[in-house]
Parts: C-alpha cells; sequence; structure tokens
C-alpha cells in the first residue's frame, strides 16, 4: 500500500491544489491525507480504488477544515485588503490566468466535480462515489460548472485580480498529465 500510496501523491497534490487555490494549504492537505490514510489502513478494502479512498481521505479534510475557518479570515499579505479596496473587472482573453481565477469563482462542489472529472480523470461514477452523492447530481455539477466558466471567460462576470489566484500553469499540466497517464 505504502508504494501506491507514493504513486498517488502528485493526483492528491493536484486535487488538494484544485480545491483550496493555495500551495501551503494544498501540501497540508496532502500531508494530512497520508498521515490519516497510514492510520486507518485497516479500514482501506484491497482491491477497491485506493485513489478514490484517498481523495475522500483529502476532500473530507478540506470541507472540515472549510467549516472551522468558515468565520476566519485570513489576510497575512493584505490581499483580502486590497481586494476590498480595489474590486477589477478583469475582462481579459482565455489566457490561463483567467482560467485559473474563473475556476476559483466555482462554487466548491462544481470546481471539485469538474476537476475530479476533467483534470484526475474519474468516472462519473468513481466522482459521485467520492463526493457521496448520485452520479445525476455530478453530471449537473459538471454541466453547471462548464456553462458557468464559458459565462465567466466571456467576460458576463468580472475576474478578481490576479494577486488573489496564486496558481501556476504547472498545476493544470499536472492534473491533466494525470488523466492521460
Amino acid at each position: 500500500m505504502k508504494n501506491e500510496l507514493v504513486d498517488a501523491l502528485p493526483m492528491l497534490r493536484a486535487f488538494a491544489r484544485s480545491l483550496s487555490g493555495n500551495r501551503d494549504r494544498a501540501d497540508d492537505l496532502v500531508q494530512e491525507t497520508v498521515m490519516r490514510a497510514l492510520a486507518n489502513k485497516d479500514k482501506f478494502q484491497a482491491g477497491t480504488n485506493l485513489h478514490a479512498w484517498l481523495v475522500t481521505i483529502l476532500r473530507n479534510q478540506y470541507y472540515s477544515e472549510g467549516r472551522k475557518r468558515r468565520r476566519e479570515v485570513e489576510d497575512s499579505e493584505g490581499a483580502h485588503a486590497a481586494r476590498l479596496a480595489d474590486i477589477g473587472g478583469q475582462h481579459g482573453h482565455l489566457e490561463l490566468d483567467d482560467f485559473l481565477r474563473a475556476m476559483q469563482l466555482l462554487p466548491d462542489e462544481q470546481r471539485e466535480a469538474l476537476v475530479l472529472i476533467g483534470a484526475s480523470g474519474f468516472s462519473y461514477e468513481e466522482a459521485a462515489d467520492i463526493c457521496e452523492v448520485k452520479v445525476g447530481t455530478v453530471k449537473s455539477r459538471v454541466s453547471r460548472a462548464r456553462a458557468r466558466l464559458e459565462e465567466i471567460m466571456s467576460g458576463g462576470v468580472p475576474l478578481p485580480p490576479a494577486e488573489t489566484a496564486k496558481r501556476s500553469a504547472d498545476e493544470i499540466q499536472q492534473a491533466m498529465a494525470l488523466r492521460t497517464g
């Protein structure tokens, strides 16, 4: 199981980064996921999908942390304050930067479904198991996410300032590589 766990790290990292939008938080999520997986390895059923089990652990950790942080506003670098002072309406071209910022505007459930299906290569059934919802719900979330991204990218919704989305092209390439590899 340890070798398979190590092999799953790039996929977990890409998924965590797509959920959190923050490298440090994503790394923390992956670390916590690995620790929980090792501590609960007796609960993993041999012959089932290890990646789906790990993604479920990571997803649950992400939402648990989100509930704890709901009332907190972390603004150590002043990004939140800058956003309040200058609400920019940036209508850019279809660049990776714009796409990454647009992804952050999607509701968590839609972004998660889109990344699971589109970038991580899970089937709708696997994604439904991970998200603990019906297959139709995942299909609906992916459809709404795609429609919303199209609306955002066509200039129908202003993008946040570039400083608020600290993601790079290699993150998307990592996620897409997981789909093909």
